[in-house]
């Protein structure tokens, strides 16, 4: 047909069907769309920060004096009790000196029970008992010193833990400060993070936390706020804090870094799929399913966001508890247009789940 024959009277007749009968098909053409039913969930505000484990308690193993080792009591990373005597020094001399002291010590004593009778029948002066007195002290703080040398020549494990590698062997000649090997009581670790100071009111002792480490990456660490450092760093105006994280396996091990996440403010609010989402200039929109006729049209709704997480973000105002919100399908509709949900997002499905949901609705 050439329109360029027609009259302006029957020009604007077939213009005018044409129209209707493109609105009458678009009218009838519903938009497939996923969509999802608002509901409230658990939701917290997150403070993210990296720390440095450490053992609940740590020492460097060495020895304050200057001698032959004798005797070496453990092996690489073996655990130990508190007291085990885990590396023994040449103290020959030391013992010979001793067992001289606990003779004359023994001598003095009997010398002191001797002349108890005598000073009672007037014998002997107080003098005489009081003098041989002296010497047993006398002796007695003299064995106590030797004793104290002999101890320093044995290394002793002051609490349960694990060593870790040994540094010399038998026969080595030991020097004050040689490092003999490390113990950690890692039953339990410390978790050293900085966190900015403005979250300082967050920053309570019982406070539950979260971790995880380059090394586990799909293990989740659970721990507690156990302390916060009482000053403030002037340069980086970040403040110190400690939590603690059971560790009865032994999987963690001091200086791994983590990543900490702190939980506040824990709340019930309307969290939704991001990509139920649309942002247009500074403003966030979402599509609200309405039930008109029966058929579904949906309305553009202007929200307010409160915080985002990965894949999800809580919504403040704007929408209620139940409404049918789409999630998938959005950039295809215009306020009024109509739609028909071919299946439900529950937030955690993959798109093939979502798609068979669909199939098996069609």
């Amino acid at each position: 047909m050439n329109l360029f024959k027609l009259t302006r009277p029957k020009f604007y007749l077939l213009a005018t069907a044409l129209l209707t009968t493109a609105q009458f098909s678009t009218a009838q053409t519903a938009v497939k769309v996923f969509a999802t039913r608002a509901a409230e969930k658990a939701i917290f505000d997150e403070v993210e920060a990296l720390g440095t484990l450490r053992a609940n308690e740590s020492i460097d193993l060495t020895s304050t004096v200057t001698e032959y080792v004798t005797a070496i009591n453990f092996d690489d990373n073996q655990r130990v009790k508190k007291g085990r005597v885990l590396l023994e020094m040449d103290a020959a001399e030391e013992e010979a000196e001793l067992a001289e002291v606990m003779s004359l010590l023994e001598e003095s004593q009997r010398q002191v029970e001797r002349l108890k009778p005598l000073v009672d029948r007037g014998a002997a002066s107080e003098s005489a008992i009081d003098e041989k007195r002296r010497e047993v002290e006398a002796a007695r703080a003299r064995a106590q010193a030797i004793q104290s040398r002999i101890n320093q020549r044995r290394i002793v494990a002051p609490f349960d833990g694990v060593v870790g590698l040994r540094n010399l062997s038998v026969g080595a000649l030991m020097q004050p400060g040689t490092l003999i090997t490390t113990l950690d009581d890692d039953s339990v670790m410390k978790l050293d993070f900085s966190v900015p100071s403005v979250f300082m009111s967050t920053l309570q002792p019982g406070l539950q936390i979260q971790a995880r480490a380059r090394a586990y990456p799909e293990r989740l660490f659970e721990g507690t706020v156990a302390s916060v450092d009482s000053r403030i760093d002037p340069v980086t105006r970040a403040v110190l804090a400690r939590a603690l994280i059971e560790n009865s396996n032994q999987t963690l091990k001091p200086g791994m870094l983590m990543r900490v996440s702190l939980r506040k403010n824990p709340r019930e609010s309307i969290v939704l799929p991001e990509g139920a989402l649309v942002s247009q200039a500074e403003k966030v929109y979402v599509y609200r399913v309405l039930e008109s006729e029966g058929a579904q049209q949906v309305e553009r709704r202007a929200v307010e966001l409160g915080v985002r997480r990965k894949g999800e973000a809580e919504v403040l105002g704007g929408i209620e508890v139940g409404d049918w919100i789409v999630t998938d399908g959005t950039m295809k509709l215009r306020p009024g247009a109509q739609v028909e949900v071919i299946a439900e997002d529950g937030g955690s499905e993959t798109l093939s789940e979502k798609l068979g949901q669909a199939k098996s609705k069609l």
